[in-house]
């Protein structure tokens, strides 16, 4: 017999650093050639440690063997004589420290020669027992420690781990025993140790790819991905179709996966708490896990405090958290990438934030001589009603602001001189502001009603790309897939043309220019004229946006194209004008965002940072900062002079379709295609709350009531909605029956039959408890929805009947 014992395991040569090649049994049927050294005498021996180790494990060895030749019946039958593999009295309760010297000396006489390894554990507790009774306490000391680290089967042998081999089966153990642990843990960990299901599983499902395991990767796949279809849902589509390794390289998602590691944040007691587990289950999951976290994975730990936003008493009253959104500072860069500027974890991260000015932008003196003048010429014309303020108070406690540290420099923003028609521009505005339907608070715990007045485009044949309307309530333009805009006087008054050649007037005018579809269109800033007499405050330009990579800006006057900017490489998806006139701001496929002014054919700034296309562009009220939402799922909010990127705001799970920032410029809403509508709180940079009832599809328009506590939205769900931002809520309170569902006053549900964005989808969608009211259409999609400055709501879309069977 020329190999070793069954169920012994493999036989392995001994080699210690310190001793001759010939210090060792080279085999098992050269055992008589070997020549054993000596016993060394019982004062000990001088020389290296391990050299003396080595020597008592040489001798023992070859007794042993020259004491099996007269006993053949045992080796032959394998008889056990001690079932655990040695004598009970022989414990491993004594393990003395041990010097450098015995340790490795340990280590060579765990690799057991083969006459030994085919012995088995009967065998080696012979080799340990004939130590005892010569008194090499150390040496037998050293190989209890070492042995009792293994393995050992019912059999008493050692149990060698080849979870290498087991194919694509280790990773569905990791996985589950992950999942395991983390369903069982305390509800105080599960929030933030659910962040590791994610990452393990695209990982695991990778490595089961790169490494050609195809079956047990669809069979993984298919297991395990139904928790992440809705946070994940693109990414998940995206592995479905990676089926070989081939498919690695040709997939953008994989790729980003595989070139970046995945970043977590957790409490240090969570993390420490997970290794020291997995450590303990080495053999059922614990070493894949271990290598997964260490190789794809950037873990943060950060200590828990009484204050910190991750104190047990911030998780308890949240709740189980948020866990159907990602969380911020954290993911692939990139890819739902991280808040660059601040910290969840940093208790220093406020005092390092750049400060923003979000105050009012102040006007120059001569038009606030001017103002007050007119509005007190008007105040002599037309007294106020009993109980109503007069104008000029109403510009002195609602617009006039005393100079704060908020408020910015107005000579960071260069604008044109004002002009008399500013100055009327800004009378009605006091007189709008003063006259408003005011939307202040609740009233009995009921939000302020709404009402919304719905304009719809019938016969379109699914040619409109975008709906504006003018500030003065007195236009509404199309943007049409045929590469023209269409504008109308909403109330069907002829619209006159200052050109005398021009055709005869009539309530629409087609502008034509634009050699792709146009996907924006947006007037200047106009009021109501509040003299008849006086200069005219109707909006004078519109800008469009088209598929030919140009803006081109029309004059409302003469009806036809002043100017052409050039500038994008692709396509471009959205425009905005300042609040000021003057000024406007573009967002295109080609991952840019640029500002504009009218006087220039070049861009004044390109804003650059977003890694896909910028779908959606705003300015703030003040002019001094802009935000672009883009596919990338993230918010930027940028400074409008010095073109750096001040805030980042992740956490929506589709691309980002509308954001709009409130009147007061203190917070920022922006809504994505999954439905979700999020708050930020610009100042530190946080998400307030989340907002959801709307069906999948797109949430195309958003607008803030003047007081800046109601918002409304609209979409593809063919449904306009309005929501209460001041009312602290829970995340979700429900689900839709059919999708148009409203809500009552006590935020339960108000079922609905028929509504919008099919049964499937809708059903897919809750409702929040903070959505005050839910306006469905027939069968139309809403492109446009804003509130006025007397706060009532107006919106447009296009009827868009389903198909005939």
């Amino acid at each position: 017999m020329s190999g070793p014992a069954p169920g012994s395991g493999p036989a392995r040569s001994m080699s210690v650093g310190n001793g001759p090649p010939s210090a060792g049994i080279p085999g098992h049927g050269a055992m008589g050639q070997q020549q054993a050294p000596p016993p060394p005498p019982a004062g000990g021996q001088s020389g290296p440690q391990s050299q003396q180790n080595l020597n008592q494990i040489n001798y023992a060895n070859n007794q042993y063997l020259q004491h099996a030749n007269d006993r053949p019946q045992y080796a032959n039958t394998r008889r056990n004589l001690h079932p655990l593999g040695r004598p009970s009295h022989y414990s491993n309760a004594y393990q003395p420290p041990l010097s450098p010297a015995a340790a490795a000396a340990a280590q060579g006489a765990l690799s057991l020669p083969p006459g030994l390894a085919r012995g088995g554990a009967e065998d080696f507790g012979r080799v340990l027992e004939y130590l005892s009774k010569k008194g090499y306490v150390k040496t037998e000391a050293t190989l209890r420690k070492e042995s009792s680290t293994q393995q050992q089967d019912a059999q008493g042998n050692p149990i060698v781990s080849r979870e290498t081999e087991a194919g694509g089966v280790k990773y569905t153990k990791a996985f589950e025993l992950l999942k395991k642990y983390t369903d069982d843990n305390l509800d105080v960990y599960k929030p933030e140790l659910r962040k590791l299901l994610w990452p393990v599983f695209t990982y695991s499902y990778l490595d089961l790819i790169r490494d050609y395991f195809t079956k047990d990767a669809e069979s993984f796949f298919s297991q395990f991905k139904s928790p992440f279809e809705r946070e994940h849902e693109d990414d998940v589509k995206a592995f479905s179709v990676v089926k070989l390794p081939a498919h690695l390289n040709d997939s953008r998602i994989a790729k980003l996966y595989a070139e970046n590691k995945y970043r977590v944040s957790l409490t240090s007691t969570a993390f420490y708490n997970l290794i020291q587990f997995l450590e303990g289950k080495i053999y059922e999951g614990g070493q894949t896990l271990i290598e997964l976290v260490r190789e794809h994975l950037t873990v943060v730990t950060a200590e828990r405090t009484a204050t910190a936003e991750k104190s047990i008493a911030a998780i308890l009253a949240s709740g189980s958290g948020d866990d159907e959104l990602p969380a911020e500072d954290e993911g692939i860069p990139g890819h739902n990438p991280g808040h660059p500027l601040t910290s969840r974890h940093d208790p220093d991260a406020d005092a390092a934030r750049i400060r923003l000015a979000l105050g009012p932008y102040p006007q120059e003196p001569e038009l606030q001589e001017d103002v007050r003048a007119a509005l007190q010429d008007e105040d002599a014309k037309n007294p106020p009603k009993p109980g109503q303020s007069t104008l000029v108070d109403e510009y002195d406690q609602r617009i006039k602001r005393e100079p704060t540290e908020d408020v910015p420099s107005r000579d960071i923003i260069p604008l044109p001189p004002s002009l008399a028609r500013d100055v009327s521009m800004e009378v009605q505005k006091i007189i709008e502001h003063r006259d408003r339907f005011k939307l202040e608070g609740r009233s009995g715990g009921v939000g302020p009603a709404v009402s919304v007045t719905m304009y719809t485009f019938h016969n379109t044949f699914d040619s409109v790309n975008c709906i504006d309307f003018s500030g003065d309530n007195y236009l509404v333009a199309a943007g049409m897939a045929e590469s023209y805009i269409r504008v109308w006087s909403l109330d069907g008054s002829p619209l006159t043309s200052v050109n005398p050649e021009n055709i005869q007037p009539s309530s629409s005018r087609r502008l034509v220019g634009h050699s792709g579809p146009v996907y924006a269109v947006a007037f200047s800033p106009s009021t109501v004229n509040p003299e008849p007499n006086g200069p005219s405050t109707h909006s004078q330009y519109l800008l469009s946006a088209s598929a030919d990579k140009t803006v081109r800006l029309w004059s409302l006057d003469m009806w036809t194209c002043l100017v052409a900017y050039r500038g994008h490489d692709n396509p471009i998806w959205d425009l905005q004008w300042g609040p000021h006139g003057h000024y406007f701001l573009t967002g295109s496929n080609d991952r840019t965002a640029r500002l504009w002014s009218t006087d220039h054919i070049e861009p004044l700034r390109i804003y650059v940072g977003h890694d896909n296309d910028v779908d959606c562009v705003a300015f703030h009220p003040n002019n001094l900062y802009v935000f672009t939402g883009s596919c990338d799922r993230t918010v930027r909010m940028w400074h409008i002079s010095g073109g750096n990127c001040l805030r980042l705001f992740t956490g929506h799970t589709g691309n980002v379709t509308a954001i709009a920032c409130s009147p007061d410029g203190k917070t920022l809403a922006s809504a994505d295609d999954k439905g979700n509508i999020l708050l930020w709180n610009l100042e530190s940079g946080r998400r307030k709350k989340r907002m959801r009832g709307h069906g999948k599809g797109g949430i195309w328009s958003l607008s803030w009531s003047v007081e800046s506590t109601v918002l409304v939205s609209a979409g593809a769900d063919k449904t306009v909605r309005v929501w209460d931002v001041l009312q602290e809520t829970s995340e979700s309170v429900g689900k839709t029956g059919d999708g148009a569902g409203g809500t009552k006053a006590d935020g339960s549900l108000v079922p609905t039959k028929g509504g919008a964005g099919g049964k499937k989808g809708a059903k897919e969608a809750g409702v929040s408890a903070d959505q005050i009211s839910a306006f469905p259409t027939k069968d139309s999609p809403v492109y446009e929805v804003h509130f006025t400055r007397m706060n009532l709501v107006v919106a447009g879309g296009a009827y868009l009947p389903p198909p005939k069977a």
